[in-house]
């Protein structure tokens, strides 16, 4: 299988992610978490690299400052209206039914399949829809077509048919506390990450039903206290892909209507509410410490830990994400120094870590999607002879193609915080207050190429 890892395209098919699983050669798959396997000595020069996108930051960075001294963002202010004939099918109640009837069937698909279907994920398909339909399929779906997730969670829809049953209000009869936030979610997104990069044998069926069970029955509790209201800030994959549909060119303006915007408007609108921060720093953190998992170094070290593999490779994820939130909070401190108190919370400039992380996730994800989907979709359809999916890309296009990924992701970045910093600093701090920001850009560019290209 030709896979990538968080920031490097994995060409060899003999080592497991995660250290969890070991393969054979001759074995097609055996863990679809992440990209399996990864190859660090890539055709590709780190001086270019590092020389190109140190390059790209800095002359975004002086364009900006010169060009661009007024915010131009309007947030969900902006947008050009679709027709309203198209509003009215996409909010129909049969197009949300339908939607919410597909995420059921797949939901129930899946289950079957945990269930019945073989623990060996080279002939079910239900780890792929898991692992690469789902957690890397929600990726391009979010950027096309918005937080699709909203429609298709089956745990929605499922509330809601038990409610119904019940005869109780959809709505719960607790408000959700304000100081909740995103916060649930940032937990469920550390959980699920910890179940793919972590857990000894994450693509086992049994590991896969004890996981599903725990979520599911944590989530309807939830539900019935706080209302259906609870999976758009508590559950970790709405959250997941709301956040990416804020990059997304359709989005709704605060009137309701739909309509498409330049995606730096949606990105701009984005809530800045309690665990935004913590949720982007898992999608980064857990991100590096998949690139950092491949090394020799490190599986070393976790074979020979007298705490064992899993503890230890638990303290590295939450090392690395802890890393990467305490470089935020740094800069967001240093940005405080530097510009003087400003109306903005720690949270002021967690939206221009979005792009960042869509640059990791692509950097990370393409190949394995390009490759494993077309596979899991195979295997569901019952066509197990399907001849092995080719590589999309030879190893110097995907890693030119990760490359870009990820600079482009820091100069979005870039950009993003700088439109906030000229609506929040005055003007003659403006330029100023962005250095920390363009910092942490670099440290954080810095590491994600060396984790590609070393």
């Amino acid at each position: 299988m030709v896979s990538a890892g968080p920031l490097g395209p994995g060409t060899s098919p003999a080592t497991g992610h995660g250290q969890g699983v070991v393969l054979h050669p001759a074995e097609p798959l055996t863990a679809l978490a992440h990209g399996i396997g990864s190859q660090h000595d890539l055709p590709i020069s780190p001086f270019y690299a590092f020389a190109g996108a140190f390059a790209a930051l800095f002359v975004s960075f002086l364009a900006l400052g010169l060009l661009w001294s007024t915010s131009r963002f309007r947030g969900e202010h902006s947008g050009l209206a679709l027709p309203g004939a198209l509003q009215r099918v996409a909010d129909a109640p049969a197009t949300r039914t339908t939607l919410r009837g597909l995420g059921l069937a797949a939901a129930l698909f899946v289950l079957l399949h945990l269930l019945l279907g073989p623990d060996d994920p080279a002939r079910n398909p239900a780890p792929g829809a898991v692992y690469v339909l789902l957690w890397v399929g929600l990726v391009p779906a979010s950027l096309l077509l918005g937080p699709v997730w909203r429609l298709l969670n089956p745990l929605r829809a499922l509330h809601r048919l038990l409610s119904r049953a019940l005869r109780r209000p959809g709505t719960g009869h607790h408000p959700l506390p304000a100081r909740l936030g995103l916060w649930p979610a940032a937990a469920g997104l550390f959980a699920f990450t910890w179940l793919e990069l972590v857990a000894p044998d994450p693509a086992s069926t049994t590991t896969l039903l004890i996981a599903l069970a725990t979520y599911t029955t944590a989530h309807m509790l939830l539900a019935a206290r706080y209302g259906e209201n609870w999976f758009t800030d508590g559950d970790a994959f709405e959250a997941y892909s709301a956040l990416l549909a804020r990059l997304s060119p359709l989005g709704r303006r605060g009137d309701g209507r739909l309509a498409l915007r330049n995606p730096f408007h949606g990105l701009d609108a984005t809530p800045e509410r309690p665990g935004l921060v913590a949720t982007v720093c898992v999608l980064l953190g857990s991100t590096a410490y998949d690139g950092f998992s491949d090394n020799p170094s490190w599986i070393n070290t976790l074979q020979t830990s007298p705490l064992g593999r899993t503890p230890s490779a638990t303290l590295g994820l939450l090392g690395s994400i802890a890393l990467v939130a305490a470089l935020y909070c740094l800069c967001a401190a240093a940005t405080r120094l530097v510009s003087g108190p400003h109306p903005g919370p720690l949270a002021a400039f967690a939206h221009s870590l979005v792009p960042i992380a869509l640059g990791y996730l692509i950097a990370h994800y393409f190949s394995l999607l390009v490759v494993e989907g077309p596979r899991t979709v195979s295997m569901a359809l019952g066509t197990d002879n399907a001849p092995e999916p080719a590589p999309p890309l030879g190893s110097g296009g995907l890693a030119a193609l990760q490359v870009i990924a990820v600079v482009t992701g820091h100069v979005l970045g870039v950009v993003a915080a700088h439109d906030r910093s000229v609506r929040l600093f005055p003007p003659a701090k403006a330029v100023a207050g962005q250095l920390p920001l363009l910092t942490l850009m670099i440290t954080y560019t810095i590491g994600g190429l060396s984790l590609l290209l070393n």
